[in-house]
């Protein structure tokens, strides 16, 4: 496989760009009601906008960025961006972690070191990894597929082919949002490969193969089967859209930077630990440095994207199918979703499922000593 070293380099004019368009920006109306009643709160977006257009040092965060082990493989017929943090301790246990939408690579900027280097923040050094954190094709610095197939299972597939010309043939997996599809994907289809997957989060497209109306779901699973159609009613429309009109939407978000930060932004707030207060838990420079990775790479359609490959081929499984590797879970308090243990058991094997005392959606920012801590005690008995 062939792998060069690579460091983010985004050209002067791109940044002069980005600061004229944002100076040109075409606000709309507006008229009194509630902040964020009727999404995002157009005070809060006017000063993150400010911002970005002055206060925030993109060539800061580049620098930062650059310190972390990163290059770009040839898989398959795509080139995809990943970093590798080697572990320190006595035998680093390889691990993939998989990021999702509205997130890249730079959500785990946190929890990456407390994972390699545990000894470094009060943990054993036995439990050290090698972490590999690949951007999904269409995503960040990865190319963007060319044609349609580009799903979470495919995606699965490029990870064992990364995994192995980067040494190992066996590994963990973690994920949350669409990282955790990808995850399942990898159990479910590559077992020989797997040893076990670690989620913070159970995708939407996930069915276990068993009617709405069958006498064995509980009333536990029935509560969150209503709660999961109610968040779809009240808050599903950016899925919708990407699910099945991900260009329509692209057009402008691609050409507006205040609309990416209008559409991406408001998802860190409702999706977080926050309160309604986002800076709670999120500095502005966090999120526009989200948000500049999708603006220089011009990767918000690509990655819509890959709702639409994953309506077209969901986490559907058969009555009585069952994935072998084992699986662990830790449930965020504001997590969108709050599957019951049972739900996940009808097609994986639970051995650790944990009720995590704060944090939401993105777990990795949120509560990386956390969500460290979790995976650390869900891959200790796993390791050779």
């Amino acid at each position: 496989m062939q792998i060069t070293p690579f460091q983010i380099s985004i050209p002067d004019f791109e940044l002069a760009a980005l600061k004229t368009r944002l100076a040109q920006t075409r606000w709309p109306d507006t008229f009194d009601s509630a902040p964020w009643s009727l999404g995002t709160d157009m005070n809060y977006l006017r000063d993150l906008i400010d911002h970005w257009a002055g206060a925030y040092d993109w060539r800061a965060t580049e620098a930062r960025l650059n310190q972390e082990p990163q290059f770009v493989a040839q898989v398959g017929d795509l080139a995809v961006h990943f970093v590798h943090r080697r572990g320190t301790g006595p035998k680093p246990y390889p691990l993939v972690i998989t990021h999702g939408w509205p997130g890249s690579f730079i959500e785990f900027a946190e929890l990456v070191p407390q994972l390699c280097d545990p000894a470094s923040f009060g943990a054993d050094p036995a439990d050290a990894f090698d972490v590999v954190v690949p951007s999904m094709p269409g995503y960040g610095f990865s190319e963007r597929p060319s044609k349609p197939g580009m799903s979470v299972f495919a995606i699965a597939g490029l990870w064992v082919e990364l995994m192995r010309g980067l040494g190992y043939t066996r590994f963990g997996a973690q994920g949350g949002d669409l990282g955790a599809a990808v995850s399942i994907a990898l159990a479910a289809n590559h077992a020989q490969h797997v040893d076990g997957i670690h989620l913070n989060f159970l995708p939407s497209s996930y069915a276990p193969g068993v009617a709405p109306d069958d006498p064995s779901i509980t009333q536990e699973e029935r509560d969150f089967l209503a709660s999961k159609a109610v968040f779809a009613d009240a808050e599903g429309a950016y899925a919708h859209m990407h699910a099945t009109k991900p260009n329509t939407a692209a057009f402008a978000l691609n050409d507006s930077p205040a609309g990416l930060a209008a559409w991406i932004v408001e998802k860190f707030r409702a999706w977080s630990d926050c309160d309604g207060d986002i800076e709670r838990v999120f500095s502005k420079d966090q999120l526009l440095t989200d948000l500049s990775l999708y603006w220089h790479t011009q990767t918000i359609g690509s990655s819509m994207r890959l709702y639409a490959e994953t309506r077209a081929r969901p986490l559907r499984f058969e009555p009585g199918q069952r994935v072998t590797p084992p699986l662990g879970f830790a449930r965020f308090p504001k997590e969108i979703s709050q599957p019951p243990r049972s739900w996940i058991e009808r097609v994986f094997n639970v051995t650790q499922f944990a009720d995590m005392p704060r944090g939401g959606h993105f777990a990795a920012m949120e509560q990386p000593a956390l969500l460290a801590e979790e995976i650390r005690r869900f891959f200790r008995p796993l390791r050779g």
